[in-house]
Order: C-alpha cells, then sequence, then structure tokens
C-alpha cells in the first residue's frame, strides 16, 4: 500500500509538471462546461419573426403583439410582396400572414387560416417556433372571442425535474459526464504512454515492484485527479456560474463517479500499452470515447436505438455512469435506486482491470527483454 501511495504521488506530481495536461483539465472543466450549456440551446430563444398584417383588425394587432420575448425578438412588420425576399436573405426566421376579413371570419364562426412562413434552414428553431406561434394565435383568438376551445378533452403536460425545458439544466450536467470519460482515458493512459517515452518506465521495472501496484498507483492518481476537479467544476461551472439546481447528494454522485474511474482508467491504460507513441494512443483513445459517449444515452436516448445495440451497451461503463448520474443529479435518487449500476460499474471494472493488467504485464516483460 505504502509503494502504490508513493507511485500515485509521483503520478500527480508528473501530471503538475504537464502544462498541456493541466491545461486540458482546466478547460474540459470550465469553459467546456459553460460555453455550450450557455451558447448551444436548443429551446425557442431570440427567434426573429416579422407579421404580415393584411386585416388590420384589433385581433391581428393582439396576435403581433402576444409574439414576445424571450422566445421571439419583437415582431417586425412586412407587406405580402417582401415574404420570399426576407426569408432569402436570412433576415427573418418566421413570417406570419394574417389575411384580410381574419377578424370578422373569427367573429362570424368560420374558420378562417393564418399562414405561416418558416426558414428550416435553422431547423431546431423551425420545428418548436411553430408550435409556439400556433399556441399564442390560438390562446389570442380563443381570449378574444370568449369562447372556449371546442375540443372535449384538454390536455396538461407537466415536466417533471426541468419544469422549464432549459436546455443549460441538462447541457451542463452532460458535458461534465462526458469530459469524465474522456479526461479518466487520456489521464491513465498518458501516464503509462509519457513513462515508455520518457524511459522512465525501465526506473520502475528495477525497482521492487509489482506490475499490479504500478498499474493501481496510476489508477488511483489520475482517478484522485478527476473526481476533485469534477466535483469543483459541479459546485462552481454548474451549480453557480449556470444556476443549475442539483437535485440529489453530490457526495453519492462522486462516490458513484470512483467507481466509474476504476473502469475507465483501466481502459485507457489498456490503450496506452496497445499503442507505440502518443499519436497512436490518441487516434485510440478518441474514436473510443466517441463510440462509448454516443451510444451511453447521455447524447441520444437508448430507447432510440436498435434493441441488439442497446443490450450491447450493458457491457459499457458508460451506460450505467449515465444512468446513475441522471437519477442522482436530475430526479435525486439514493443509494436504493442506484444501487444496481454501482454494482455493474464495479463488475465491468474489474474485468477492465484484469484484461489491462494482463497487457501492462506483456508490456514490462517486453521492456525487460
Amino acid at each position: 500500500m505504502r509503494a502504490i501511495l508513493w507511485l500515485g504521488w509521483k503520478e500527480i506530481i508528473s501530471l503538475a509538471r504537464d502544462a498541456a495536461m493541466v491545461g486540458l483539465i482546466v478547460y474540459a472543466f470550465s469553459y467546456a462546461v459553460i460555453g455550450p450549456a450557455k451558447g448551444a440551446r436548443m429551446e425557442l430563444r431570440d427567434a426573429s419573426i416579422a407579421v404580415v398584417d393584411e386585416d388590420r383588425s384589433p385581433l391581428s394587432a393582439r396576435i403581433a403583439d402576444a409574439l414576445l420575448p424571450p422566445y421571439f425578438l419583437p415582431a417586425t412588420t412586412l407587406s405580402a410582396r417582401d415574404i420570399d425576399s426576407a426569408l432569402d436573405a436570412s433576415s427573418t426566421t418566421f413570417v406570419l400572414d394574417i389575411p384580410p376579413r381574419f377578424q370578422a371570419d373569427v367573429e362570424a364562426g368560420r374558420a378562417p387560416t393564418l399562414q405561416l412562413h418558416i426558414d428550416a434552414t435553422a431547423m431546431s428553431q423551425a420545428g418548436r417556433g411553430s408550435a409556439y406561434v400556433q399556441t399564442i394565435a390560438s390562446q389570442e383568438v380563443t381570449s378574444f372571442t370568449g369562447h372556449a376551445s371546442s375540443t372535449p378533452v384538454a390536455l396538461v403536460t407537466r415536466s417533471r425535474f426541468n419544469p422549464n425545458l432549459e436546455e443549460a439544466w441538462f447541457m451542463g450536467i452532460s458535458q461534465i459526464i462526458s469530459n469524465i470519460t474522456m479526461l479518466a482515458i487520456i489521464l491513465s493512459g498518458a501516464a503509462v504512454v509519457r513513462e515508455r517515452e520518457h524511459g522512465t518506465l525501465e526506473h520502475l521495472l528495477v525497482m521492487p515492484l509489482r506490475p499490479s501496484e504500478i498499474m493501481l498507483a496510476k489508477v488511483w492518481s489520475s482517478a484522485l485527479v478527476i473526481v476533485a476537479v469534477s466535483t469543483l467544476s459541479l459546485k462552481l461551472a454548474v451549480q453557480w456560474a449556470l444556476d443549475v439546481p442539483i437535485a440529489g447528494s453530490v457526495p453519492l454522485f462522486m462516490l458513484g463517479t470512483a467507481l466509474y474511474m476504476f473502469s475507465m482508467t483501466s481502459l485507457g491504460i489498456f490503450l496506452a500499452t496497445v499503442a507505440r507513441s502518443m499519436p497512436q494512443f490518441g487516434l485510440l483513445a478518441f474514436p473510443t470515447f466517441i463510440v462509448l459517449n454516443l451510444l451511453s444515452g447521455a447524447m441520444t436516448p437508448l430507447d432510440s436505438m436498435p434493441t441488439w445495440l442497446q443490450n450491447a451497451m450493458l457491457v459499457s461503463p458508460t451506460r450505467h455512469y449515465v444512468d446513475f448520474a441522471a437519477a442522482i443529479l436530475f430526479r435525486g435518487g439514493g443509494l436504493d435506486v442506484v444501487w444496481k449500476s454501482f454494482a455493474a460499474v464495479i463488475a465491468i471494472g474489474a474485468v477492465f482491470f484484469a484484461g489491462a493488467l494482463m497487457r501492462f504485464r506483456k508490456t514490462l516483460a517486453a521492456a525487460q527483454g
């Protein structure tokens, strides 16, 4: 245990002297969390809209005035002949065309039609914006006429865990989860490759150390750095900078993250024993991370994947990590909810560690030869 402890401290000191790696860690858990959460919004925000008011009635004015921030920018007026040119020039995303005698037809009980022109190159806003405009117009017509909707059933939607459907709530935590996976592979694998490239691997071989002790030192040191930095990121970047509420226990999430590190750092060491240089390790590590991340359920819902692929991903620790991270941080789940995912991560980590240890022993044997 003493040998593993001191070797681990040696890894942390070596990492602290690597300016490029330290810079990557700081970036991954600061701007790489806040930037996408604030910038890459999927919900409707500040969409540009123009109104072609051919009716010029109180009802049409009410509809135009109801298109308010933060969903839409203040509506501009447009003539019917300028609709195509405005969309071609991308000066507006939506154009709402209110036909003549619209209010008169509504008051007479007829069903007049509003025409909404959409620039669908802004795909995410186009899909959501059309539903917003339809809902706003329907509400204003109902309020103006004083007649309730004739629909016999009213659908009431209540969103749990994220009532306002704020994309930043999801993106911030999702970025932390993704960056934890990426850096766990990179830090542990780079430590092995760095030993080989700097010639310090031979120094370890002359010491009375077993391969398992050398490997465990690299595992715990990488895990300690990532758990500590991700905890700070969760507190400062997510809760403070993004103002995202955490529903569950942060210590429980960190415990799960530490267990997950056992799997991912072992995978990183395994890839490092296959690669012969740092560029080769990068070519192995990044595709591995991308596949694990895309198929984990963090970016694409598991339900949308084929059944065989869902079953295949049960052997991936990232799948179980995303499951219990979402359960703890979003839904406030406790140990009674996530213990099965914890157990799966431990079991898969043991397999990964055994496979990496076999490869690591072969690498040390080849270096001795």
